[in-house]
């Protein structure tokens, strides 16, 4: 069973959970606000992911451009990245896909059909 992170009101979470819906895949769901990632479990979806850290931040967000955080990640550790990501969901990029051994963050269609079909 994959677990889906996402936020509903989230156009792109919607997108992806009716496709997820139309190709019969079971799946978990989970808000991303309500039950915000641990650092710990940010740390973990990342080194699965094989993606650069910073792909897990919500770039187009509200908060993230509050906070100029597009100025300030490159002077940041990853350990200090995932505690800022711990903080607020709404800074993370979604939806999220969990499965066993693979993470994919963002609903890229190809990219889903490969994993999940």
């Amino acid at each position: 069973m994959i677990t889906f992170i996402q936020y509903p009101k989230c156009s792109t979470c919607i997108r992806a959970k009716k496709w997820l819906e139309a190709h019969g895949t079971a799946f978990e769901e989970r808000h991303i606000v309500q039950e915000n990632p641990s650092a710990d479990e940010l740390k973990a979806w990342h080194e699965k992911s094989g993606l650069p850290l910073k792909k897990f931040f919500n770039t187009s967000g509200k908060l993230y451009k509050e906070m100029n955080l597009k100025e300030k990640l490159g002077d940041m550790s990853q350990e200090e990245m995932y505690q800022l990501l711990a903080t607020d969901g709404m800074l993370v990029k979604r939806p999220i896909i969990v499965g066993d051994d693979f993470v994919l963050v963002g609903f890229k269609e190809a990219q889903w059909e490969e994993k999940l079909l």
